[in-house]
């Protein structure tokens, strides 16, 4: 049987890296979390081709690792982002990201997302980073004690919910919660303090509506949070392509930016092309489309942009793109 095309992308990768006796080290990382988690939980990461020609880092190694919680929840997987610096692991520590939307039945929240962002930050509630040493290992197996305790609290409050129903109605029989078979409603966690969204006109065409939304930024991480944040409302949770977004951020010297199609394949890079023409830094903007039922073929992606370019403008993006010195300040 032949390899999986995940499986000969990663090897493919790791004897990229080992024509470089200074990434030799990252190269045998992932062998041996292939050996650990199985071949197929380490998955090339890749940026949408429309953004390839402007990449986020182009020096960064970044790779999928989709992983099982501890038992007793097996069943239940996770998806998270790893980003290797050029100088990892000498100089620089890993950054690990949570790329799944749910844990299991439940949304996953700000919190959670933050946690798992600041795994190599904070050495008190996360893992020590000793430079020189190889560490993704220990990120990631942080990341699974957190999720997984995370999701038990979860089914804990789901249960003692069910107890606290049947103290109030002793008539009624306790029967265990019902299996979850999709998505289930959370409280919206909150915007990172001082984040402003701005809501654009929905742009409907042949039942289809498309909904801009932006908002400035000042670090890439509150970027998890407020995706977390929109996908918590039902309504937007919804739509058959809910967070379908691109951002930018200057932090320091460093230009982060990054892009996601949301099922949507290669929206997320169509807009993170908006961005670069428009020359707008330090904003985040989401575009929901709820599908009317009639395929609408390439118009979708001029509504998608142009939804996008009406909630940058509402906010004035566009405005303090146009100010020397102000480029993708809030005004």
């Amino acid at each position: 049987m032949g390899l999986s095309t995940e499986h000969q992308d990663v090897k493919q990768l790791i004897e990229d890296l080992l024509q470089h006796p200074d990434r030799e080290a990252l190269a045998s990382e992932i062998e041996v979390l292939q050996s650990i988690y199985g071949d197929d939980a380490i998955q090339l990461w890749k940026p949408n081709p429309a953004s390839a020609s402007h990449p986020h880092d182009p020096t960064t190694t970044r790779y999928e690792a989709v992983l099982s919680l501890p038992s007793p929840h097996e069943d239940i997987t996770i998806r998270i982002l790893v980003s290797l610096p050029e100088t990892y692991p000498a100089a620089a520590p890993p950054q690990l990201q949570l790329l799944s939307r749910y844990i299991g039945a439940f949304g996953a929240d700000s919190g959670l997302f933050g946690e798992v962002l600041r795994t190599f930050i904070s050495s008190a509630s996360g893992v020590e980073w000793v430079p020189g040493a190889v560490c993704v290992f220990d990120g990631l197996q942080s990341a699974l004690e957190r999720c997984a305790a995370w999701y038990g609290d979860r089914l804990s409050a789901e249960v003692a919910g069910a107890l606290v129903r049947a103290d109030l109605h002793p008539d009624r029989p306790l029967t265990p919660p019902p299996p979850h078979s999709g998505p289930t409603a959370v409280e919206a966690p909150p915007l990172p303090e001082g984040i402003q969204m701005f809501l654009a006109e929905p742009i409907i065409d042949r039942k289809s509506a498309f909904v801009g939304r932006a908002c400035a930024i000042s670090h890439p991480s509150e970027v998890p949070i407020i995706l977390a944040h929109l996908m918590s409302d039902r309504r937007i949770a919804r739509a058959a392509h809910p967070i379908i977004n691109a951002w930018r951020c200057q932090v320091g010297t460093l230009l982060h930016q990054d892009n996601d199609d949301d099922g949507e394949t290669a929206a997320g890079g169509r807009l993170a092309h908006l961005l670069h023409i428009l020359e707008v830094d330090n904003v985040l903007v989401i575009v929901t489309r709820y599908f009317g039922g009639i395929h609408l073929g390439p118009d979708r992606f001029k509504h998608i942009n142009q939804a996008a370019r009406n909630a940058l403008e509402l906010g004035g993006f566009l405005d303090a793109a146009e100010a020397p010195g102000k480029r993708g300040r809030h005004r």
